[in-house]
């Protein structure tokens, strides 16, 4: 593996045992090291510079979830001579509500949501990350709604005026990391339907998705089938109707006995001007940061399909910068 020490065989190796390392066994102190000192760190609710930042936010969350477990699912990932190698690192993590913090005096409840991280890497070391759990499903898995637990953080902070924004264009940090992936064709494929799909070209899913085909999105929620694929799409698009769809990064990878695979990172920036999964149209300025995988099968056109999708944004940031707007739950 060039530019890495040979403690690891292959990418994904050194991607998976990190996170163990650093979470499971307690290494948060390694962070000095897997973390750049100054590296960029965004997620939907905010961006931060520097890995004491991490560490801080590290602590803080074994504090909250003390038996917090972080499963790889997979990592897909790409590598160039003049970046190094980015991983999007798809994790299941699971943990109790034990101890009292960022969401409120203990419950004693259990979550179990996906996150995906998107991290680069040259010489042992994260240089650039974007990183998205799935907040909502946690915030409902404790027994909250996603948009008043938004608007309780809004009161913690301040009020409206005082409140922390989330993470948006103006308030996004140039990237260190300045690659686009790779030029594989599952990359390019699942990119052109994610592409069709926000053109509202939602029959896409039923000519190109496997008829069982298995989604995962934000609030754990778990979707087979065409339909209830399509109504996760029609959802969020028909919410953000004028807003303007881009994809950042885009990944496709075969081999590693998984099948054909793609990671994207895109966005959707616009108003909150449909009804859709987020009530009734505000005119709110809204920036959505998504990240997507998809698995590919044979059980479509020309003997291709989508049998597996994956795909995370922050419901709570979105209501967030919703009610930052309306002033008001």
């Amino acid at each position: 593996m060039t530019s890495f020490s040979n403690r690891w065989p292959e990418f994904r190796d050194y991607i998976i045992d990190i996170t163990k390392e650093i979470w499971e066994d307690r290494g948060i102190a390694t962070l000095n090291h897997y973390y750049a000192p100054e590296i960029p760190v965004r997620s939907p609710m905010g961006a931060s510079i520097g890995n004491q930042a991490v560490i801080a936010a590290t602590m803080a969350t074994i504090h909250e979830f003390p038996d917090r477990q972080l499963y790889a699912e997979d990592v897909i990932f790409s590598e160039d001579a003049e970046h190094g190698f980015l991983s999007s690192h798809r994790i299941i993590s699971t943990g109790t509500h034990l101890a009292d913090g960022a969401f409120g005096p203990a419950t004693g409840k259990r979550f179990n949501i996906r996150i995906i991280a998107d991290c680069a890497a040259k010489a042992d070391t994260i240089y650039d990350e974007w990183l998205i759990r799935d907040y909502g499903g946690i915030v409902r898995q404790l027994g909250m709604v996603p948009k008043e637990y938004a608007w309780r953080l809004i009161e913690r902070e301040g009020g409206p005026a005082a409140a922390k924004r989330p993470l948006t264009p103006a308030t996004d940090i140039p990237p260190v990391y300045r690659g686009r992936g790779n030029s594989s064709e599952w990359g390019h494929r699942y990119a052109d339907g994610l592409t069709r799909i926000m053109a509202a070209e939602f029959q896409h899913i039923h000519q190109n998705y496997d008829r069982a085909v298995l989604g995962a999105y934000p609030g754990a929620v778990e979707a087979a089938g065409w339909d209830a694929v399509t109504a996760f799409w029609v959802g969020l698009r028909s919410a953000f109707p004028s807003a303007r769809f881009t994809i950042h990064h885009q990944i496709g990878m075969e081999g590693g006995m998984m099948p054909p695979r793609a990671a994207i990172r895109w966005s959707l920036d616009g108003r909150h001007d449909g009804w859709g999964s987020f009530g009734p149209p505000t005119g709110a300025e809204v920036h959505v940061m998504g990240l997507s995988h998809a698995e590919f099968g044979p059980y479509g056109p020309g003997g291709v399909s989508v049998r597996r999708e994956y795909t995370l944004f922050d419901d709570v940031a979105i209501w967030k910068q919703i009610l930052l707007h309306t002033g008001a739950l």
